[in-house]
């Protein structure tokens, strides 16, 4: 019987069967069923290994939908004019930070990042202001984004550090 079902999960996955269940009778639905509920109840694994691969298909079309995201906003994203950039202009790596200044992961992630520049000296990196956290955050990022303008990126950096530990 376990051959048979396997065999019958096999065909059932391949692209050139298509089971109609409406063309079975009452009886065959039930029958068929009961034989499908008895076989997952004694291969309840079946069931973990169906959602893990539920999982992986899902995450590789999260990872499909994020890279045409930055594919389809490249130039918003990498070349804006506006936004900081620094560390190597010519890396062979380019690390995108979004920051709100009241956002205790960005306030975390700070020290690593500047870290991870200090130790590779082949990262080209983009400050992008995302204030979405209230009022105080689009404050600090229109003043963070007036400095850049009127004093240049040096300044700029030095009052994001600032902002990013207040």
């Amino acid at each position: 019987m376990l051959k048979v079902l396997a065999s019958f999960f096999l065909l059932l996955a391949s692209q050139s069967f298509a089971l109609d269940l409406s063309k079975m009778s009452d009886k065959e639905r039930a029958l068929f069923q009961k034989e499908i509920r008895l076989y997952l109840l004694e291969n309840p694994e079946i069931i973990m290994e169906a959602v893990e691969v539920l999982r992986q298909k899902e995450q590789q079309a999260a990872i499909q939908s994020d890279f045409e995201l930055v594919k389809n906003y490249k130039r918003a994203i990498f070349d804006d004019g506006y936004s900081f950039v620094g560390g190597n202009l010519n890396g062979d790596i380019t690390l995108v930070e979004f920051i709100d200044y009241k956002c205790g992961y960005c306030k975390k992630a700070h020290g690593e990042v500047e870290k991870l520049l200090s130790k590779d000296g082949n990262i080209r990196f983009i400050i992008k202001e995302f204030p979405i956290l209230g009022e105080d955050s689009l404050k600090m990022s229109k003043f963070a984004l007036a400095v850049k303008i009127v004093h240049g990126d040096k300044a700029y950096k030095v009052v994001h550090d600032i902002l990013i530990k207040m």
